[in-house]
């Protein structure tokens, strides 16, 4: 009998963790943010060309290079989180998902830019996502295959999500530093356009600065809601961590195959 409670209790912890694997799941598009704010900076230059003067314009086209040389590597960790993410619901749902050979192409490619604060510990935390999904194991009892899963993500997920966090705080500090050049350029040329023929030029200018500021205002609030998003996810996946039940020893076959399956 107490066998039996046992495995019903087992089976109904095991029910509500899947049903929570799923949840977390869910949440992933809530990480598209990253995506669009990545697409922003790549664009910077063709933003504030108009507003650069020309010594300023040159060395903004060199570094616009060195922004989208990093373009693809910026996006490639948000790839991973949210293969895993997907990869871990669809096993949460009883589904077999085979996320193809993209993913492991994502994590060979990526490599480290550290003026963006993406380092060495963040291109591995994405090889090791890769890792984990390949290692799910689809043969296994589902509750067990998905707790295998979570463990085996914990770290590098947690890493990931640190790299995109980083990197969101850069965005931020790069938004700032637009925001100075563009409003600052437009408050010191308004004040010239003083003269009779120059008050449509200044009306114009001054709505624009006005548009242009609550422009950067939204996307101040897009990118705290953005960073909120990445923590929100860490926090979810961290609690499903901390109430797994013990990891039971591996057989030692079973570690040398798990460890043959790493890309």
């Amino acid at each position: 009998m107490l066998l039996f409670l046992a495995a019903v209790l087992a089976g109904c912890a095991g029910n509500a963790r899947l049903k929570e694997v799923r949840a977390l799941a869910a949440e992933a598009p809530k990480l598209n943010g990253y995506i669009e704010l990545s697409q922003r900076y790549r664009d910077t230059y063709e933003r504030e060309k108009p507003y650069l003067a020309p010594a300023a314009d040159k060395r903004e086209q060199a570094i616009d290079a060195e922004r989208r040389a990093a373009y693809p590597d910026l996006v490639a960790i948000h790839e991973a989180v949210t293969a895993y993410l997907r990869t871990l619901g669809k096993l949460a749902g009883g589904d077999q998902f085979d996320p193809g050979d993209a993913i492991k192409d994502v994590a060979k490619g990526i490599k480290a830019w550290p003026d963006t604060g993406l380092t060495d510990r963040h291109v591995n935390a994405v090889s090791g996502l890769a890792r984990a999904i390949a290692r799910v194991a689809t043969g296994r009892a589902q509750d067990q295959a998905v707790q295998e899963m979570l463990r085996d993500g914990d770290e590098p997920l947690r890493d990931s999500l640190d790299a995109m966090s980083t990197v969101l705080r850069y965005y931020d500090k790069h938004h700032d530093n637009e925001q100075a050049i563009v409003i600052g350029m437009l408050e010191t040329e308004i004040p010239f356009a003083d003269k009779p023929q120059d008050r449509l030029l200044a009306a114009l200018a001054k709505a624009h600065r006005h548009e242009k500021l609550n422009e950067y205002r939204l996307l101040g609030r897009r990118h705290t809601l953005v960073r909120q998003n990445v923590q929100a996810i860490r926090e979810r996946h961290e609690a499903l961590v901390r109430s797994l039940e013990p990891a039971s020893p591996q057989p030692a076959a079973r570690v040398a195959a798990n460890q043959g399956a790493q890309p």
